[in-house]
C-alpha cells in the first residue's frame, strides 16, 4: 500500500515538473518581471526619423481625450471600465515631442501652472520686500500659434471574429480570433482667426487571439486522462492608441509641407520630397482599403480556363468503392461579378475492387456564385447537370459543390472543391437494385488562368 501511495507521489511530481515546463515553452509567465521602459511602435521610430524643419513650431494641446464613451466589453454583465486609455492628450504631447517638429506648450492643466506662477510672484513680494527693486519678474508664458483638437472617436468591437477546432476521439484543439478598431480624428487650429487648417484621420485595429488544446480519454473504465493547454493573447489598447495617435501626428506634419501651412518652418520643400512621394503612395493604396485592412477590386476578368486535379469516389449498388485520379478542364464566363457559366470536360473512373471497373468521360455545365468576387480570397458554390459517356448509352446526373479560390499572383487562382453527383438513374455500374441512384464524390485542386477585360 504504502509502495503505491509513493508511486502516486512520484508521479504527480513527474507531471507537475513537466507542465511547468511547458508553460516556459509557451511563453507563459512563470516569474515576476522588472519594470521596464515602454515599447515603441513602428511610427515611434519614423516619427524620429522626419526630415527636421527650419524652426520648430509652438502647438498647444488642450484636451485629446476619448469622446466614445465606450465601455470594455464584457461577457460576464456590465464592465464600468473604459475601453480607451483617458491619457489621451499625454500620448499626444510625446508623439509631439518624439517628432522634433513642435514645441508643445502647457495646456491641459493650465490652471495649475498659472497658481503655481502665482504663489512664487506672492512669495517674493512678501519675503523679497529688501531685495533689489530692479531684480528680474517671471518670464512669460509661451503662446502657441496653432491649436490641436480632436480625439478617439470611436471604439468599435468585434468588427471581425472566426475561430477554428477539430476534436477527435477526445484530443482536439482550437483556435479563435477577434479584432476590434479604434478610430482618432486630429485637427490643426490657426490660432490667429480660428481657421481648420488641416483635419487628419487613422483608424488602428486591435487584436485577440487564443489557443487552446485538450485531451480526454479513459484509459481503462475507472481510470480517466484528462489534460488542456491555452494560450490567450490580447494586443493592447495604449500601445493601439498610441500609434494611431504617431500616424495621425505624421501625417499632419506631411500635409502641413504640401498645403503649406507650416510657413517659415520649411525652407526648402525639396528636402521632404521622399517623404510626401512616401505619403502619397500610401493613400492611393489606402483609397481601394475596406474595413478589415481589404483591397476589394477587380482580380478576374470576363473568362477564364481552369484545370482540376481530383480524386474520386462512386457510391453505387456493389461493395468495396475504391478511390481514383482524374482530372478535368473548362472554361468559364461571367455573367456578372458575382455569377459565371461553366463549361467544363473530365474523366471519371468507376471502379469496385474486383467487381467492376469503368472510365466516363464527362460533360457539364454549371452555374456558379462567387460570394466576395472582388477579394483575392472567396468561397464560391455552384451546380449544374451533366452526362457521362462510356461504351454504352450516357448516363445523365446533377451536381453541386462548392470550395474556395485564391488569387495568388496576376490573373491566376488557386481553387479546391468538392463536388457531389447525384446520377438519374440507378445504372451506372450496369447494376440497377434499390432506390437509392448511383452517386459520386469528388475532391479537386487546380488552378484557374482568367483572360479578357475586367
Amino acid at each position: 500500500m504504502r509502495t503505491y501511495i509513493y508511486t502516486r507521489i512520484f508521479f504527480c511530481t513527474i507531471l507537475l515538473c513537466i507542465l511547468q515546463a511547458c508553460s516556459s515553452w509557451l511563453g507563459l509567465p512563470s516569474s515576476p518581471e522588472k519594470s521596464t521602459m515602454g515599447e515603441n511602435t513602428m511610427y515611434t521610430t519614423e516619427l524620429k526619423n522626419m526630415p527636421l524643419p527650419k524652426e520648430k513650431i509652438v502647438i498647444g494641446v488642450y484636451k485629446f481625450r476619448d469622446q466614445t464613451g465606450q465601455y470594455k466589453p464584457s461577457e460576464n454583465g456590465n464592465n464600468w471600465s473604459t475601453a480607451v486609455p483617458q491619457g489621451t492628450t499625454t500620448i499626444l504631447i510625446k508623439a509631439l515631442e518624439d517628432s522634433k517638429w513642435f514645441i508643445p506648450i502647457e495646456r491641459e492643466n493650465i490652471a495649475n501652472l498659472l497658481n503655481e506662477r502665482q504663489i512664487i510672484r506672492s512669495t517674493r513680494q512678501e519675503y523679497l520686500k529688501d531685495a533689489d527693486k530692479n531684480s528680474q519678474s517671471l518670464p512669460p508664458l509661451l503662446y502657441a500659434g496653432i491649436l490641436l483638437e480632436g480625439g478617439v472617436i470611436s471604439y468599435d468591437s468585434n468588427i471581425m471574429t472566426g475561430g477554428l477546432g477539430a476534436r477527435y476521439f477526445g484530443i482536439g484543439a482550437s483556435t479563435q480570433y477577434r479584432q476590434d478598431r479604434i478610430t482618432i480624428y486630429l485637427r490643426a487650429v490657426s490660432t490667429l482667426n480660428g481657421e481648420i487648417l488641416k483635419t487628419v484621420y487613422t483608424s488602428k485595429t486591435i487584436l485577440s487571439t487564443s489557443l487552446n488544446g485538450s485531451f480526454f480519454r479513459y484509459i481503462d473504465t475507472e481510470r480517466l486522462l484528462e489534460a488542456e493547454v491555452g494560450l490567450t493573447q490580447n494586443e493592447p489598447v495604449q500601445l493601439a492608441v498610441t500609434e494611431a495617435i504617431e500616424k495621425a501626428v505624421k501625417s499632419l506634419i506631411v500635409e502641413g509641407i504640401k498645403d503649406k501651412i507650416w510657413g517659415k518652418s520649411i525652407d526648402n520643400p525639396a528636402n521632404y520630397q521622399a517623404v510626401i512621394d512616401e505619403y502619397d503612395r500610401e493613400q492611393k493604396e489606402n483609397a481601394g482599403r475596406a474595413v478589415g485592412n481589404k483591397f476589394p477590386d477587380n482580380y478576374r476578368q470576363k473568362f477564364a480556363v481552369f484545370g482540376n486535379m481530383e480524386v474520386q469516389k462512386i457510391k453505387d449498388d456493389y461493395v468495396n468503392p475504391k478511390m481514383n485520379i482524374g482530372g478535368k478542364i473548362g472554361f468559364k464566363y461571367f455573367l456578372n461579378p458575382n455569377f459565371n457559366v461553366e463549361l467544363n470536360s473530365s474523366l471519371f473512373m468507376l471502379e469496385n475492387e474486383n467487381i467492376v471497373k469503368r472510365n466516363f468521360l464527362v460533360t457539364e455545365i454549371n452555374l456558379e456564385y462567387l460570394l466576395f468576387p472582388k477579394y483575392k480570397f472567396t468561397p464560391y458554390i455552384y451546380g449544374g447537370a451533366g452526362a457521362m459517356y462510356s461504351e454504352i448509352k450516357p448516363k445523365y446526373k446533377s451536381q453541386f459543390g462548392g470550395g474556395f479560390e485564391y488569387i495568388f499572383a496576376k490573373n491566376i487562382g488557386l481553387r479546391a472543391s468538392c463536388q457531389y453527383d447525384l446520377g438519374f438513374k440507378d445504372d451506372w455500374e450496369g447494376l440497377v437494385n434499390g432506390k437509392r441512384k448511383d452517386q459520386a464524390l469528388r475532391f479537386a485542386l487546380g488552378l484557374n488562368f482568367y483572360i479578357g477585360n475586367k
